[in-house]
């Protein structure tokens, strides 16, 4: 048998020499993919709502519904925390981009089922466009320049 990479189709294969696909995939391909999440992530996110199922009940979020402020906040300190370094959260051991995920599941799922208490702030005029201006102009104006910049993984202090 030959090794050759599959590739992604969104239709029937049809080319000579190559056995008719089954009809099903015509309507199967065009259905919600659940190929295209990966299982290392999605079996993460299960053990995130596991802990969470332990905690407060499952689908506690369905029967009582959310408040968006709280898994906003939920979610901002998981992402800030892995941001600034902290790749683990100490108190479950998960990834903290797992426990944000998690944490927008359910928020989403609560939008979805009608769960959801928007309180959001009031809207705000746009700014961005603003803001994405002026971070253009910034680069702009300092592109001559190759400032050294530190990540992680990359101090200056090592040398």
């Amino acid at each position: 048998m030959e090794d050759t990479p599959e590739i992604l189709t969104f239709a029937p294969l049809a080319t000579a020499g190559v056995k008719p696909t089954n009809p099903k995939d015509m309507v199967g391909v065009r259905k919600a993919p659940m190929s295209t999440v990966p299982a290392t992530v999605m079996a993460e996110v299960g053990v995130a709502m596991l802990e969470g199922a332990a905690k407060y009940g499952r689908h506690n979020y369905r029967a009582v519904g959310v408040r968006g402020s709280v898994y906003y906040d939920g979610t901002m300190r998981h992402l800030m925390a892995w941001w600034e370094g902290e790749d683990i959260d100490p108190d479950s051991g998960l990834s903290h981009v797992t426990k944000a995920i998690a944490s927008l599941v359910v928020l989403r799922d609560a939008m979805i089922q009608g769960k959801f208490t928007d309180d959001r702030p009031p809207r705000s005029v746009p700014f961005y466009p603003g803001l994405n201006a002026g971070a253009a102009s910034i680069l702009d104006r300092y592109g001559d320049r190759n400032p050294t910049h530190y990540t992680i993984t990359f101090t200056g202090l090592d040398q």
